[in-house]
């Protein structure tokens, strides 16, 4: 794999994304699934989260614009298994998570996508997202490798699960770039099929 594909480290601002259980629904409203690519997705991230009669409110997405690590609380990204919620995280610009806990198939998701989603408890996270809404340009660096998360003057132990921290170190998160790296030995394997076919 291509050295760019190695993520042992991520940082940036944070932005405070408080609540328990909050859904992929939530996160990435069912009525702009219909796209037929990810490509708008940062336009509808928390799209009715974001807005109220007079228009955008004070949720804190438009507040922290711009900043890259969300802190969540528990079981973050729960509901459907969709994908695109993950999708308009990164392309809204959120390359790491810091939270609580994650929905299984939200934190493979993120995994796929090259977005380390590391945990910690209640206390920890509450304190990070209190020093974000103190600390708005203050830097958070999710070292993956070390599994520690520095802000300000502090450094915490955070958890990573294994299958995430190895593609990510390794390399091999991104699997369609995995395959194309490959691709002389997925074309000997295919050739070796019974079942497939030869061009003419």
């Amino acid at each position: 794999m291509a050295p760019e594909n190695h993520i042992t480290e991520v940082g940036g601002t944070g932005v405070p994304i408080p609540g328990d259980d909050i859904d992929t629904d939530q996160i990435l409203p069912a009525r702009f699934m219909k796209e037929v690519t990810f490509d708008n997705m940062a336009d509808y991230l928390f799209y009715d989260a974001r807005r109220d009669d007079d228009g955008f409110n004070d949720h804190p997405l438009n507040r922290f614009e711009g900043a890259s690590i969300a802190v969540v609380n528990s079981n973050f990204g729960c509901g459907s298994s969709r994908e695109h919620a993950p999708q308009a995280m990164m392309r809204w610009g959120v390359d790491g998570i810091v939270g609580e806990s994650y929905a299984e198939i939200f934190r493979d998701n993120c995994k796929s996508l090259g977005i380390p989603a590391v945990t910690t408890d209640h206390e920890t996270v509450t304190d990070l997202q209190e020093w974000i809404e103190s600390n708005p340009d203050g830097e958070i660096d999710i070292d993956v490798e070390n599994e520690a998360v520095t802000y300000g003057e502090t450094t915490i132990d955070v958890e990573i699960d294994d299958a995430m921290k190895e593609a990510l170190v390794e390399g091999i998160w991104d699997t369609t770039a995995l395959m194309y790296s490959n691709r002389s030995k997925v074309e000997e394997t295919v050739a070796g099929l019974p079942y497939v076919e030869g061009d003419d």
